[in-house]
């Protein structure tokens, strides 16, 4: 890669990031291309050296989410081991959520207002789940975890994972932490993973006996 070539996808990922704050904060109808640009620390005409419009840089910060969360959070990565591929899975969601809260808010916001801009990205989605359906099954097949259903177990999940980055303040509150203080993310990883393996009739260590 030549020194043009890093400079440029350094500066197409410090658009990206600033364009998930603000999006993920005021929506795509109420963020201007000059607020992204703020936040990028350039100017206006920079950004649209970069972009054609706020419109096609939304659709590519869906694409960035939706696959990096294929890549990060894929249940099916370890199919041998419920207990490991589940337990994992909990871990590297919470804590992207918890250190990534304006992905979570991105998105969040799109599907709050019906989701009008997914569709290009519902198919790979929808494989995705499909597929960890499948190897849940087998888990259930085998006899390596109680039935469940495989659909709804992943959307409990995600809801869970998903609620202290959408509700981060709310949590705060509860949780009686200061904005700028780092939330226990052990504890909260510690209890969401014991209430998904027991569901499954899991521990940390295999089948509860």
């Amino acid at each position: 890669m030549t020194a043009a070539e890093k400079k440029r996808r350094e500066m197409r990922e410090t658009i990206r990031d600033a364009s998930i704050r603000e999006f993920a904060r005021n929506g795509l109808a109420g963020t201007s291309t000059q607020a992204i640009a703020d936040a990028a620390g350039i100017t206006k005409a920079q950004l649209h050296y970069y972009i054609s419009s706020k419109e096609e840089l939304y659709q590519e910060v869906l694409r960035y989410i939706v696959e990096q969360w294929r890549e990060i959070f894929f249940l099916a990565a370890s199919p041998e081991d419920p207990a490991t591929a589940i337990s994992r899975y909990i871990e590297q969601k919470l804590k992207h959520a918890l250190e990534y809260p304006d992905i979570s808010r991105f998105f969040a916001r799109e599907i709050a207002r019906g989701a009008p801009e997914m569709s290009p990205h519902w198919c790979g989605l929808r494989k995705a789940v499909e597929e960890a359906s499948g190897v849940i099954n087998r888990w259930i097949e085998g006899g390596k975890i109680k039935p469940v259903d495989p659909l709804l177990f992943q959307i409990n999940m995600w809801a869970v994972t998903q609620h202290y980055a959408e509700y981060e303040a709310q949590v705060r509150v509860l949780m009686n932490k200061a904005a700028d203080a780092p939330l226990d993310d052990g504890r909260i990883i510690k209890e969401a993973t014991t209430l998904f393996l027991l569901r499954c009739g899991l521990t940390e260590e295999g089948m509860v006996s």
